[in-house]
């Protein structure tokens, strides 16, 4: 979404001699998108950001396609996906289609040996679990339980965590990710009835400004191949910035619920947007205040859609036999609402603790190996009396 952030230090005009304190200059970078269109940030580098010494090699995080045309509903046990030491292998594909991959992740150390790049997709990481700092080349970000961590593409960043129990439910999106029109005026701003606002967006605080030469690993992620790629200078080196395109923190606990007499939509969850897809947040609220209402969401058919529902905490009202860490998967086709006995026990409820994140997807979502290995076959079944 457009608002301007700046951090440490920056020339007074763009394109313009900016010199170090020994007198030869810094290193200007556009770091832009769509083209010369979109949203961009220019950064003021140490040392150029274009010095490649060699590219080790290269290997394919493809996901692994098990159900390429799926119409079974499934229930998948999250905290079953194993909890592994680096990063970028606990990263476990779980469904996807040509617009975003949907992955689960529990990393136990930090990133500390190599720089992430993915140079295909704006990363969303939701931290159901784990705490620590979000590290980039645009600045450092605390993170912890229930934060969002937006990171634009190209984005190059590590991880480092405060132990070794983490969760990460991460949405990777070929498509950019953005605030919802609707809760924005057409100057950019978040309007009075959005659930947010732009105070309660954490841009990065602190710059690490490394002055090195050496060698620097960078695993560049491009197509679904990962480059070990050597760079001759710190990725970090960037003295200042500023613009509109940096990875940003929300936590869920920050989102305003909107409540009403009746049952409201899912689109009053929404959080954020791309044209393939949207995330909505379902947080503790009130319930209806109708005195016939009914607070359990009705029966409706996904037509258009595959809905995505990872169940982060709390009570789950609308489903039997849901612990945090499973995620549901009711594809476009077919119907789907409450389980037996959920709309009887919602009537006279006042409220809900629940806390989960949904994905919508305008693509149907295949269904990987990995997703297979933690499903609950039967799980399409727990609608019958």
């Amino acid at each position: 979404m457009p608002f301007y952030h700046t951090l440490g230090k920056i020339p007074p005009k763009r394109h313009t001699i900016f010199r170090k304190p020994d007198g030869s200059l810094y290193y200007e970078q556009l770091f832009g998108t769509i083209g010369f269109d979109g949203m961009s940030t220019n950064s003021y580098h140490c040392h150029r950001p274009t010095q490649v010494k060699k590219i080790k090699g290269s290997y394919s995080v493809a996901p692994k396609v098990a159900i390429a045309n799926n119409i079974q509903s499934y229930r998948f046990h999250g905290f079953k996906i194993p909890a592994e030491k680096d990063y970028l292998d606990s990263r476990k594909n779980v469904l996807t289609n040509s617009d975003v991959t949907i992955i689960l992740s529990a990393p136990q150390a930090a990133t500390s040996d190599y720089f992430y790049k993915n140079t295909d997709a704006d990363e969303l990481i939701f931290v159901h679990r784990g705490s620590g700092k979000f590290r980039s080349h645009l600045g450092n970000i605390d993170f912890k339980y229930g934060d969002y961590i937006l990171i634009p593409r190209g984005t190059i960043y590590k991880l480092d965590f405060d132990t070794t129990d983490n969760r990460l439910f991460i949405v990777e999106s070929r498509r950019p990710i953005y605030t919802p029109k609707r809760y924005r005026n057409w100057f950019g701003q978040l309007l009075e009835h959005s659930p947010y606002c732009e105070r309660d967006l954490r841009a990065p605080y602190e710059l690490e400004t490394n002055d090195e030469k050496g060698e620097f690993l960078i695993k560049v992620k491009k197509q679904d191949e990962i480059f070990d790629m050597v760079y001759a200078t710190h990725p970090f080196d960037v003295v200042g910035y500023d613009g509109y395109n940096f990875p940003y923190a929300f936590s869920v606990h920050d989102f305003e619920p909107i409540t009403g007499r009746i049952h409201q939509p899912p689109p009053v969850h929404q959080t954020f947007e791309t044209d393939a897809f949207v995330v909505c947040s379902f947080v503790p609220r009130l319930y209806d205040y109708h005195p016939d209402s009914i607070p359990a969401p009705y029966n409706h058919s996904n037509i258009d859609s595959d809905e995505v529902l990872y169940y982060v905490d709390g009570d789950f009202m609308s489903r039997n036999d849901i612990d945090a860490g499973h995620i549901s998967l009711h594809p476009a086709g077919i119907p789907h609402g409450p389980h037996p006995g959920a709309v009887e026990r919602s009537i006279g409820k006042t409220k809900t603790d629940e806390l989960a994140v949904m994905v919508d997807t305008f693509k149907p979502l295949m269904v990987t190996e990995e997703a297979l290995k933690i499903a609950d076959d039967e799980y399409y079944t727990s609608w019958l009396e």
